[in-house]
């Protein structure tokens, strides 16, 4: 039982332990909010907690008997828990995993390139003479430099898979895989006899993807596709460029890379469930259907139209539902602007110290600033052409205004930012000597970025594939290339 002293201290606490309601304090360049009504009541609730009079103490109960304690069953010793890795053991994700690289030009290499950089073991299957993107090389200039971009850090083998030996070696590669990736129109693995029902067969743990313009299924199902076709069919096109312009394609191929990020994501949930079932599953996706969520602000003028096709905007919002929102001319080239909140086009004020914008009611809020789009983008632009870029940046900078320099491909490539996290690295490569490639967007906790190996010449790994890997005799393997299957 208590002794009243000790229940005088436990009121006393629980009276200390009604708190006061906790109000933000305002940093620079970030607004306080407003209470919320729910926020006064909860003042108004406190405050009148304080003001009730304390009831009068209810006699405690008698105490109950304490039942006599049972014995305690000994402690179970803690499981023992694996030590964490260092960078230095290299721990990759994806370790022990293994994948079967069929895909060419962007979507499915940059898919399997992830994994690759994610500790998977790809192999990378190509008919005689390499896939598609190598012929580039042919052009000169750097045209092969896409090549070696996706596919470092890939084991790299050619293999007729038209002939009757070397689909008995795909399938055999097949049984000891956890992933196989295509990218060929659909239908073609099929005849081959190299389909997702006819590798599921021999290893229902398989994981097969596919990715295609369209899809494996539908009216378009057969209609050719690459990026640029995908962007016209797609509704990307029609949406940029400037209104008295015509339609024009986007600069980077965002269709190809749009589909090779959808598919590594199809594959890792895929390989996820089957973790939990023992089974693998066919993942597909369709370029056309990986660029529709991309249009969100298009359709939404779209519908805000009267479901009537908007006109492109140019640089500006592509719902109109921003401003300013725009790349502005500088003394020394381009920089994009963009005040989505009253906080941040308060802050481009104050950059521009242009105080007497603050009581212009034409600019009071966004809509009303959306409304003057044209007024907004002729005083931020009258500001930018005044100045440099460096000192527009510094000035937004320190407003804390959404802002960037328009760079070209030489400020890009040799971005300080991106070499400082690994994400560019220079190289000097077997074929195409000092180039600067990329490292995967995704960075693992616990362990040190994947070191880059230049992409392999076509066919280059074959023994250690086929001899060291899959166990063919060495004899074997010369007989194979002898006659054209390797």
């Amino acid at each position: 039982m208590k002794s009243s002293k000790s229940k005088s201290v436990a009121a006393k606490s629980a009276r200390k332990s009604v708190s006061k309601p906790v109000i933000a304090k305002k940093s620079r360049g970030v607004a306080a909010k407003k209470p919320t009504r729910a926020a006064a009541v909860t003042r108004k609730l406190t405050k009148a907690a304080k003001t009730v009079k304390v009831v009068k103490k209810v006699k405690a109960a008698k105490p109950v008997k304490t039942v006599k304690p049972v014995k305690a069953a000994k402690p179970v010793k803690p499981a023992k828990v694996a030590a964490r890795r260092l960078p230095s053991e290299g721990h990759y994700p994806l370790a022990g995993i293994t994948v079967i690289d069929l895909s060419h030009i962007y979507n499915g290499p940059y898919a399997t390139f992830l994994m690759a950089l994610a500790g998977a073991k790809v192999i990378k299957v190509e008919p005689h003479g390499g896939e598609h993107l190598r012929h580039r090389a042919a052009l000169g200039g750097g045209a092969a430099l896409p090549f070696a971009m996706l596919n470092g850090n890939k084991e790299a083998v050619t293999m007729n898979l038209k002939s009757k030996r070397g689909k008995a070696l795909l399938l055999d590669m097949v049984k000891r895989a956890d992933i196989l990736v295509e990218n060929f129109a659909p239908g073609a693995t099929d005849r081959l006899g190299i389909g997702p029902a006819d590798l599921r067969k021999i290893n229902p743990r398989l994981i097969y993807a596919s990715s295609s313009g369209y899809g494996r299924s539908g009216p378009y199902r057969d209609f050719p596709a690459m990026d640029l076709t995908v962007q016209a069919m797609s509704g990307a096109m029609s949406v940029t460029g400037f209104p008295d312009g015509p339609p024009t394609k986007c600069g980077p191929a965002l269709a190809d890379f749009f589909a090779g990020i959808h598919l590594y994501g199809g594959i890792m949930t895929a390989l996820y469930d089957r973790e939990k079932t023992g089974v693998g599953r066919m993942v597909e996706v369709s370029m056309q259907e990986a660029v529709y969520a991309s249009l969100a602000s298009n359709l939404g003028m779209y519908l805000g139209l009267g479901k009537k096709s908007p006109q492109r905007t140019g640089n500006r919002h592509g719902g109109m539902a921003e401003a300013p929102y725009n790349v502005y001319q500088a003394s020394d080239g381009w920089i994009a602007i963009i005040c989505p909140s009253d906080r941040h086009w308060a802050g481009l004020i104050e950059a521009m110290q242009a105080p007497h914008l603050t009581t212009d009611a034409r600019f009071a809020n966004l809509k009303l600033r959306v409304q003057n789009i044209d007024a907004i983008d002729e005083i931020v632009g009258g500001w930018t052409i005044k100045h440099s870029r460096q000192y527009i940046v510094d000035k937004l900078q320190e407003f804390r205004v959404p802002h960037a320099p328009v760079r070209d491909m030489q400020e890009v490539i040799n971005d300080p930012h991106m070499h400082a996290r690994g994400t560019l690295q220079n190289i000097k490569h077997p074929e195409y000597g000092d180039i600067t490639v990329q490292h995967s967007p995704m960075h693992y906790e616990g362990v040190a970025r994947m070191p880059l190996r230049p992409s392999s010449r076509a066919g280059a790994d074959g023994k250690q594939v086929f001899v060291d890997w899959l166990g063919i005799s060495r004899k074997e393997f010369n007989a194979l290339v002898k006659a054209g299957v390797l």
